[in-house]
């Protein structure tokens, strides 16, 4: 299977290997993503209230017991403040970046 979209990889791991702190960092970045939505697909208002639903373009997740933000690119033709966003915080806080795409778990 081949995925159309492109993915950054922010890995909690800075330049010199350190692990990145706070240890919730992966999903409060997410959660500032999270109101960013494919056109016609927003959330419902009574479940937004109930739970935090993230972004498909910001997901976090663990690789290799590192905590990961996986960047969805089309989140650059949303919003192209929002990509710079993410880019900055992952510059300002020297984490690591890699280009890549995450493929489906095979069933």
């Amino acid at each position: 299977m081949v995925s159309e979209s492109k993915e950054i990889f922010i890995l909690g791991l800075t330049s010199a290997g350190k692990v990145f702190r706070p240890s919730d960092w992966a999903e409060r970045l997410c959660g500032v993503l999270s109101c960013y939505r494919p056109p016609g697909r927003q959330l419902n208002q009574q479940i937004s209230q109930q739970h935090l639903a993230y972004s498909p373009y910001a997901k976090p997740t663990v690789i290799n017991n590192v905590k990961c933000v996986v960047v969805d690119e089309r989140l650059r033709d949303i919003e192209p403040m929002a990509m710079t966003f993410v880019l900055n915080f992952a510059r300002d806080n020297d984490l690591q970046l890699l280009d890549a795409c995450l493929l489906p778990d095979e069933k």
